[in-house]
């Protein structure tokens, strides 16, 4: 059986032939799924995606009208599915459910200090041999603190750094970590976590629960010079509203992996074309804002595992094994 699989860094793809051979052939494309490239899958009875892939009733109706019976989808997050029309079409859908937490959780805290210690504007000055310090002071996170939404493997990770800073910890989560609280983190509500935290860090998935999490009243909320990261789901903030925070003066730094509007747009050179999206275009024009595009899990570990984790859920269907990994199981 030959594998499409849709989405493929060059970084990637040597991993992922390498992962596949003796198993199965795979062909990797460059080309995100979605409606206008769900053709290309005909044939192919196992595909897999990547977090951006659009994967809507539509694309799966035409996904399985021409064949399609298995998606491996190389991420945790699989809010881009819809698993009601994968179940309806009889289609087996996979995730990846575990993968190194450190990648995402070192990356929450590069950006915390790239924008706290104004690391793109030195960098940008430097190269221009200008050596001046106006404008660059940070602050020490020492004795500062660090408010985690969502404790799980990576909150959990976030927090152990946070903890060698020696911060104050705050934690808001469905259910508390025994291990972030033997760290010293106490759980509080959300409001009174934005509202005491000089660093707030988002770690939870996107449901839609969790829609808009941080909105206009959540920002609001927060310390003026707190520092926002958010290596999650983009739609856990409102970006409307941030950036209206944002031309007030608000906060120290915002530094975001990911946007609500990132499909499309993200892993996509759109150096030459003008960009549609006004409320992005404008987000990256603040000087304490850093954008980058959703690359916290980029890394040799975190992507290995990734992609030995596709490759099982791929052997586990067609011996129609099933794991944890299994959103919707074989019928």
């Amino acid at each position: 059986m030959e594998i499409l699989a849709f989405g493929v860094q060059a970084d990637e793809q040597p991993l992922i032939e390498r992962a596949f051979r003796g198993h199965h052939e795979v062909r990797c494309l460059d080309v995100f799924l979605n409606e206008d490239t769900a053709p290309i899958a005909a044939g192919y009875e196992c595909l897999s995606t990547s977090v951006n892939a659009e994967l809507g009733a539509r694309v799966l109706e035409v996904l399985s009208a021409g064949g399609t019976r298995m998606i491996a989808q190389r991420s945790t997050g699989f809010n881009n599915i819809d698993l009601k029309a994968a179940e309806r079409l009889g289609m087996t859908v996979a995730r990846v459910s575990y993968y190194s937490p450190y990648s995402v959780a070192e990356f929450a805290w590069t950006l915390a200090m790239a924008v706290n210690r104004r690391i793109v504007r030195a960098s940008t000055r430097t190269r221009d041999f200008d050596f001046r310090l106006d404008g660059l002071m940070g602050r020490d996170m020492h004795g500062r603190t660090a408010g985690v939404l969502g404790t799980g493997k990576i909150g959990e990770a976030f927090t152990r750094i946070a903890h060698g800073f020696g911060m104050r910890l705050l934690g808001w989560d469905v259910a508390e970590n025994p291990v972030c609280m033997e760290l010293g983190m106490k759980y509080v509500p959300k409001e009174q976590l934005l509202a005491e935290s000089d660093l707030v860090t988002l770690h939870v998935p996107l449901m839609p629960q969790t829609q808009h999490l941080i909105d206009a009243d959540a920002l609001k909320s927060m310390k003026d010079d707190a520092i926002l990261v958010n290596s999650s789901r983009g739609g856990l903030i409102d970006t409307a509203a941030l950036v209206a925070e944002l031309r007030e003066g608000r906060f120290t730094g915002v530094g975001l992996d990911v946007y609500e509007a990132e499909a499309g747009l993200f892993y996509v050179d759109r150096s030459l074309e003008a960009i549609e999206d006004d409320t992005l275009a404008r987000l990256v024009t603040f000087p304490n804002v850093l954008v980058s595009s959703h690359q916290a899990y980029y890394t040799e570990d975190a992507v290995g595992q990734i992609i030995d984790a596709t490759v099982k859920n791929v052997l586990d269907y067609k011996t129609g094994r099933r794991s944890e990994n299994v959103l919707v199981p074989r019928s």
